[in-house]
């Protein structure tokens, strides 16, 4: 037994606990449940390279002031291989409303207060 608390089949809350070492926890419930969904459909592993992240560390990693990572709504994916991010999009377009494109990983969020449907690049 590991010790880690599961979120879903194949995700755990410290995937998506702030990068600063801070602690903070708190990811929306939504946002991992279509996590999941994609990862059934994507059929391979998905590491999570952001998801909370506390105002310091927001403003670290140059995260805008009004980051959806800020309250728990946002992840990003690591995608580095351009014929696979393609083939992740696909899925990820199945489940979110608002996809970020960089070069090395897809932003997700569920914060719905933001336009949307919306696909942006970094």
């Amino acid at each position: 037994m590991s010790g880690r608390k599961k979120l879903a089949q194949n995700f755990y809350e410290d995937e998506f606990t702030c990068n600063c070492g801070c602690g903070l926890k708190g990811i929306d419930p939504l946002l991992v449940e279509l996590l999941q969904e994609t990862r059934y459909e994507y059929g391979s592993s998905m590491v999570v390279t952001s998801g909370m992240r506390c105002p310091d560390w927001n403003k670290e990693v140059g995260g805008s002031e009004s980051s959806s990572h800020l309250w728990g709504m946002a992840a990003d994916i690591e995608m580095t291989d351009p014929t696979l991010r393609w083939r992740m999009i696909r899925m990820m377009q199945k489940f979110f409303k608002r996809v970020g494109i960089a070069k090395s990983f897809i932003h997700v969020d569920v914060d719905y207060k933001k336009a949307n449907p919306i696909i942006w690049v970094y």
